[in-house]
């Protein structure tokens, strides 16, 4: 009798009792704070961080793709692929739609970008997401971005300068 319990509860579990299926996998998806990054935004397989990070700034930070590579200093130059988005989802930038990378000073940029690209290495990957205070404020950047918007981004560090 335990035996036949056991083997109904295995089919169940396992979806054996559910007829034909596809042949697609069903990949588990991990809750996350916000909407997940629009298309083109996965994380890579075998993230390192699964849950965000809080850092006393309030960022929010995980690294999708680990690096031994050197960090950036706010002194320096950066060269990044990145997609930002909303806690909607829209999407507000993004370098991969341009098809061309971007090069900035890690100190001219918003403050979450400043604090949170220090955190990973060259080559490596990182979602961020930023408090409105270390985004664009109060008064946002319209007409894309509103004001008190809490910002996403998937950035990876392709080159330091």
């Amino acid at each position: 009798m335990r035996l036949t319990l056991l083997v109904l509860l295995l089919f169940v579990v396992t979806g054996c009792t559910r007829g034909p299926q596809s042949n697609t996998p069903v990949v588990p998806v991990a809750p996350q704070s916000a909407q997940a990054p629009p298309s083109g935004g996965e994380d890579d397989p075998g993230a390192a961080d699964a849950e965000f990070i809080t850092t006393e700034s309030g960022l929010k930070y995980r690294i999708l793709r680990a690096s031994d590579g050197r960090k950036p200093t706010a002194a320096n130059k950066v060269t990044c692929h990145y997609r930002g988005w909303l806690d909607d989802g829209t999407e507000f930038d993004s370098s991969y739609k341009r098809g061309e990378a971007a090069e900035f000073g890690l100190s001219d940029v918003v403050a979450g970008w400043t604090e949170g690209l220090q955190l990973v290495g060259e080559g490596g990957k990182i979602e961020l997401e930023l408090p409105y205070q270390l985004g664009y404020g109060a008064r946002g950047s319209p007409p894309k971005i509103p004001g008190k918007a809490t910002l996403h981004f998937v950035v990876e560090l392709l080159a330091i300068r």
